[in-house]
């Protein structure tokens, strides 16, 4: 599994569309910062086959330090995104994760 960054996902699209670079990373920017000002308003992004975001808020919680657990610290409540990937997602994800389990049980002695 690869990390794919913002300047490699510009390079793909632009090869496999053959518009320049430029122009796909104004248009990848503008998306990003529209998404930005969404999220931050409190809307919810809804993108058909793709998923969902929205904004949620996380309850306070208390948490535990490893190193000295006896002392409990406050984590405060705070608002999230939450990505709910849609059906084609899903799909895609789950038929990733059967190739995965079939090729492990084949390197299996």
């Amino acid at each position: 599994m690869a990390t794919i960054t913002k300047k490699k996902l510009i390079h793909v699209i632009s090869q496999s569309r053959a518009v320049h670079p430029n122009d796909v990373r104004n248009v990848i920017q503008s998306f990003l910062d529209a998404m930005t000002d969404c999220l931050a308003k409190g809307d919810r992004l809804e993108f058909r086959d793709f998923g969902v975001f929205e904004v949620v808020e996380r309850k306070q919680k208390i948490g535990r330090n490893p190193k000295n657990a006896a002392v409990p610290i406050v984590i405060p409540a705070r608002m999230a995104v939450r990505f709910t990937p849609g059906k084609k997602m899903r799909k895609l994800m789950e038929k990733k994760k059967g190739e995965k389990g079939e090729a492990a049980s084949k390197n299996l002695p």
